[in-house]
């Protein structure tokens, strides 16, 4: 695991920037499937941070299923690969239904998502 850095006058907060920096490093194979993350106290105590900080940057992680936490055990890197990846699949899945439950057609749904990432 490469090193883990908090801005302090930084006007994102801790837990963001740790969550953000734990994501990345998990996404790009820095830390790799099966790899455990360090306890939430181990990591507040390096980071200078709350152990309610870290909690929550591993919950939000857990939230979106790019950790997985073992009760006792620890937290790690779960085995099914990217988390970002698994997650847009995830949201995609349910836009799809959520169009189709509403009988909106197919070829109106790409038109919808393309007007989304477009921005209007």
């Amino acid at each position: 695991m490469r090193l883990l850095t908090i801005a302090a006058g930084s006007s994102t907060p801790p837990f963001e920037q740790l969550r953000t920096q734990l994501l990345a490093q998990i996404s790009a194979g820095e830390l790799p499937a099966g790899a455990r993350l360090p306890t939430v106290r181990r990591l507040a105590d390096d980071l200078g941070l709350a152990p309610n900080t870290v909690a929550r940057a591993y919950r939000e992680l857990e939230r979106i299923g790019a950790i997985e936490t073992r009760g006792r055990h620890g937290s790690y890197v779960p085995l099914s690969g990217d988390p970002r990846t698994n997650a847009a699949q995830e949201a995609a899945a349910a836009f799809v239904a959520r169009l189709r439950a509403l009988g909106i057609p197919d070829a109106s749904a790409a038109e919808y998502l393309d007007g989304a990432l477009r921005g209007s």
